[in-house]
Parts: structure tokens; sequence; C-alpha cells
């Protein structure tokens, strides 16, 4: 198969999107098929990657997104793809490109569209309104499902807004984790020994630094264990813009902003020196960054509210991989001291345990299923 995957929000830091991308390409390149990815940029790019052919095109800045783009010359992406000639159509956008669901309708190429975050929660976060937004997030997403033969969300939580449609075409398949890159293995006592400092407890955030990931609460969880008496360090590693107003929160506190870690080994490593990953944001709709840290041998305490619950099993065994708590930090400091309960050897066995569970393979497995050409509508290729 040929299959294309076009997406916004995508850039140098965008994390979750970008590894899934990354992983999904490569994936589908070892299994055989052609990629092709088309992504926002500042210039034209056209490049060979192992996830497969990257091109850039030029998108315009989303104010107050810390850099963010976004592609609005969808006219160009879709000769692209008819140059291209995909068998299947992933999008992970759910604003300027929502259209390229009926372009692939009328040139009979199947399509999937991914629920990567939660409207829902975002327009209540950022505009403080949920009646009067409530109506026309239905109406989006209600359009959204109909525009293409399915919608991915990675967890439950991530579906709701849909299944509260009643969308038929809806599918929920989990990300993975590299099991290898993150790895218990990678501990390293002298990175440990620099990152704390004076202190004991390693508490680690891992993310964008932006309003709905509250890294806020993250610096609050470290400010409230100090002040409890506990010897705890936060280091956080990301960037964007809040940057400015969370340093300033913290001055005077036991945090340590390491900024964007672009060395994905250097990340595996501060992840496996933690004690406890924090993941406080309550719109979270998988959090890979948490997966990460379970494959890395350190467990996570997460809001109660988001997906994350379910990539720790909170909801199917009785000794959960962490912890999940209300959205205040008193009650996420009380979740990190029930986690540090558990014994180093076990909670770190656990944790790495529950992560093998999302291989990739697995994920891309589940959408080649999905993206396969069925008998009423054959391969391209075929044709």
């Amino acid at each position: 198969m040929r299959i294309a995957h076009v997406a916004n929000f995508y850039g140098p830091r965008s994390g979750g999107l970008r590894t899934t991308m990354h992983r999904l390409g490569r994936g589908y390149l070892e299994a055989g098929h052609e990629v092709l990815h088309i992504v926002p940029g500042r210039d034209y790019e056209r490049e060979w990657t192992e996830s497969g052919l990257r091109i850039t095109i030029p998108g315009r800045v989303l104010a107050g997104s810390g850099g963010y783009r976004v592609i609005v010359n969808v006219g160009r992406v879709r000769r692209m793809l008819a140059e291209f000639r995909p068998d299947a159509l992933e999008v992970s956008d759910r604003f300027t490109l929502t259209s390229l669901g009926d372009w692939a309708r009328e040139n009979s190429v199947r399509s999937v569209v991914f629920s990567h975050e939660t409207l829902t929660g975002l327009s209540e976060t950022f505009l403080r309104a949920p009646f009067m937004t409530a109506t026309p997030v239905d109406w989006w997403n209600a359009r959204l499902a109909r525009r293409f033969d399915h919608v991915v969300a990675t967890t439950k939580f991530a579906a709701r807004e849909f299944e509260r449609l009643g969308v038929k075409n809806l599918v929920c398949v989990p990300l993975g984790v590299d099991l290898r890159e993150f790895h218990p293995s990678r501990y390293d006592e002298s990175l440990r020994t620099s990152l704390l400092g004076d202190a004991d407890t390693l508490l680690v955030h891992c993310g964008r630094l932006s309003p709905e990931k509250r890294v806020d609460r993250s610096v609050q969880t470290a400010i409230e264990l100090a002040r409890r008496g506990r010897r705890v360090r936060l280091v956080v590693a990301g960037d964007g813009p809040s940057r400015a107003s969370l340093e300033r929160l913290a001055a005077g506190h036991p945090v340590t902003f390491v900024g964007f870690v672009h060395d994905r080994e250097a990340l595996a490593r501060i992840l496996a020196a933690g004690d406890v990953v924090l993941a406080p944001g309550p719109l979270e709709t998988f959090c890979l960054a948490a997966l990460e840290a379970l494959a890395s041998g350190t467990p996570v305490v997460a809001s109660e509210s988001s997906a994350v619950r379910e990539v720790l099993g909170v909801d199917e065994s009785s000794e959960p991989v962490g912890a999940v708590a209300r959205d205040d930090e008193a009650s996420f400091a009380d979740a990190v001291e029930q986690v540090l309960g558990v014994p180093t050897p076990k909670r770190r066995l656990a944790a790495r345990e529950r992560a093998e569970q999302f291989p990739w393979s697995k994920t891309v497995e589940q959408m080649l299923s999905l993206l396969r050409p069925t008998p009423s509508r054959p391969s391209r290729q075929a044709a």
C-alpha cells in the first residue's frame, strides 16, 4: 500500500504527535509499504527519513501556540496527494485539514482521522464557556466523523465525545512505546545525583509547557512536598509558551528547568532516574511521556480526570503502576507519597511490566487492519 499521513502542529518540539507519526511510518515501511508525510513548516522541504518521505510545506504560525504552524493551503496538499496516489490516508488534525476526508472518499482512498485531543476540554480551558461551546463542538465532531472512514481514538477517554454522539465508525487504537529506547537499564546513578542536588527524591515532569498541560500543578506539588518536609527536586523537561510564568512560580523552590530535550537517549536517562513522573494535565488523551516513563521503570502520578488512568491500569488492577489524584497540589502530593511508600524494586518492575503491554508493533498492526483495502474498495494500485 501507499500510505499518506498529513498533520498540523508538527514540529521539532511537538512531542507525542511527532513520535506517533514517526513510529507508525517506520512500522509501515518495515511491513513493506510506501509512506508519505506532509507537515507544516517555515519553508518547503523534501526529505527521505527512516519513517518515509517527508514533505514540509509553508504553514501559518498559530497565535499563542508557541510557534506551532498549521497548513492553510489545503489545495496544495490535495495536489501532492493526487501525485502520490495513496491507497490510504491518515490525518492528524481536526481543524484546517478535515476536508481531506472528502478528497479521500472522492478518490476511493481509505481514510482515518486521529483524535489527538478533546475539543470539549480544550474549549472549556481556553474559552471558559462550556455551555456555549458544547453544541458547536458536537456539531463539528459529528461532521468530522462523517468525512472519514474511521475516527481513531487512543483511549476510552478520547473516545467519549464521539461515543455520546453515537458515532459508528469510531475505533480505539492505543499508542505504543519504544521498549528498547525507554528501558530501566537507562538508569544512571551519576545523572540522578547531579539532578537531585541536595534532595533525596527526584520528581520529573516531561512535556510541553502550555496551559492545558497544567505544569503549574507539578511545580505546586513539589512546593507542597517540600513544605511537608520532603527533600524533593522537580526536574521539568520541555519548553513552551508558559515557561516564563512557570519559572516565576518556581523561583526559590526546588525546581529545575532543563528545557526541551532533543536527544531521545538523554530523555530516557532522565525518566529512568526519577522516582515519580508527574502527568497533571486533566485533558491528556493518552500521554506518551507517561508510557515512556513506565517503560523506563518509573511510576506515574496523573490527574484522575485524564486518560492516563487507563495507561496506568487504575481501573483494571488493585495495584496500579502509580496513582491518580484530584486536580490540586495537596492531592498530588498525597499520591506521590503513596507511590513512594512502595518499595523501589517492586514499583520499578510493575511499571516496566505495564509498559510491555503497549508495543508499537501492536499499534502498527491495528492501524494496518483499518487501512488495508476491502473487497468493496480495492487498492488503487491493483485497480
